[in-house]
């Protein structure tokens, strides 16, 4: 299956870049280009794309508000692959939190840009466990959380989603409980269920936020 791509950076040469590596990987289209957040939705509608790569830093509409706005406006969403310049940036944490499927570094080889993108175009997360313990442990003092008071997660549903936050795929998740890989995804789709995240990545912010995954 193809996967189609909207590129959005307000930096015309990190787009050409973007595109370049992206449009000579097999199975990536780049489907459109945009300069500014408030240009997403509208292009998403026009061009259905399956990934939007979003910088979070724009001049106008920002990548958070974007995401956010393209998570409420269109109905089944493209995914949200942030990049940044900063592994440790706040933008990044906030760009997560609205809906955003994980993040790619701009210095990041060609290959782990193209696998990203195919990563969260099969429904799967892009995230780096140590950036987020970091980001999240900045925050806890003034943003408490109790995202899984009352989720009544199983010990399995626990054990899947403390693997999650460390970055884990369902495959090495299946690996390590010694599962099948679709009974992993059962666990997987349970534990979202319970906590009412859209997918894994809100997950394990909910999981840092909480304290049920120490971010220490």
């Amino acid at each position: 299956m193809d996967i189609s791509v909207l590129l959005v950076d307000d930096e015309e040469l990190v787009r050409a870049g973007m595109s370049a590596i992206l449009g000579n990987a097999p199975g990536i289209t780049v489907a459109g280009e945009a300069s500014d957040g408030c240009e997403v939705v509208p292009l998403v509608r026009r061009l259905r794309p399956d990934v939007v790569v979003m910088d979070v830093r724009m001049p106008t509409v920002d990548g958070i508000t974007a995401t956010r706005d393209l998570m409420a406006a269109v109905a089944d969403p493209p995914r949200v692959l942030v990049i940044t310049t900063f592994e440790r940036d706040d933008y990044v944490y906030e760009a997560l939190r609205e809906g955003a499927s994980g993040f790619l570094l701009k210095r990041s080889r060609p290959a782990e840009i193209v696998q990203a993108v195919r990563t969260v175009a099969t429904g799967d997360s892009v995230l780096f466990p140590a950036a987020i313990r970091s980001l999240v442990q900045g925050r806890q003092a003034r943003e408490p959380g109790d995202a899984l008071a009352g989720a009544q997660l199983t010990e399995r549903e626990a054990e899947v989603l403390r693997l999650m936050a460390r970055g884990m795929s369902n495959a090495e998740i299946a690996e390590r409980l010694f599962l099948g890989v679709q009974t992993v995804k059962t666990h997987v789709s349970g534990t979202l269920a319970k906590l009412g995240a859209r997918d894994r990545t809100q997950a394990v912010v909910l999981a840092y936020e909480s304290g049920f995954v120490g971010a220490g």
